[in-house]
């Protein structure tokens, strides 16, 4: 099994790796990525089971049909947020998570930064 916390952390270096992404941590027991102030996936905090909420305008349906995913709360799966819970035992999908922060940055940042990105949601894998 995959420690929660290796792949929470590939997928914070995932995320920081476009353009203008940081960090951002508003809450406790959150460590979120963000563009420009706008967050695009909230993530648990390390030492926690894995947790990641991100807005997927093009795949949510589906998304919500996997065990492991419901609506993010606070009204956001309202706009198209879906969270991923996993218990301590479970090892996440890391490429799928992957796919879901590329969706997600795509969605929420602006669009001179996403024109700067290669068309195909699959290329970073790896």
């Amino acid at each position: 099994m995959k420690s929660h916390d290796t792949v929470r952390s590939k997928l914070k270096a995932f995320g920081l790796a476009y353009p203008e992404a940081h960090s951002k941590s508003p809450w406790p027991e959150h460590d979120d990525l963000a563009v420009r102030d706008k967050t695009f996936a909230f993530l648990s905090a390390a030492g926690q089971p894995l947790s990641i909420s991100c807005k997927l305008p093009l795949t949510g349906q589906m998304a919500l049909t996997l065990p492991f995913a419901k609506p993010t709360g606070y009204g956001l799966g309202n706009s198209g947020w879906v969270t991923a819970t996993f218990a301590a035992k479970d090892s996440p999908p890391l490429d799928l998570l992957k796919d879901w922060i590329d969706e997600s940055y795509r969605a929420r940042a602006p669009k001179k930064l996403v024109a700067s990105l290669p068309p195909d949601r699959r290329r970073r894998r790896g």
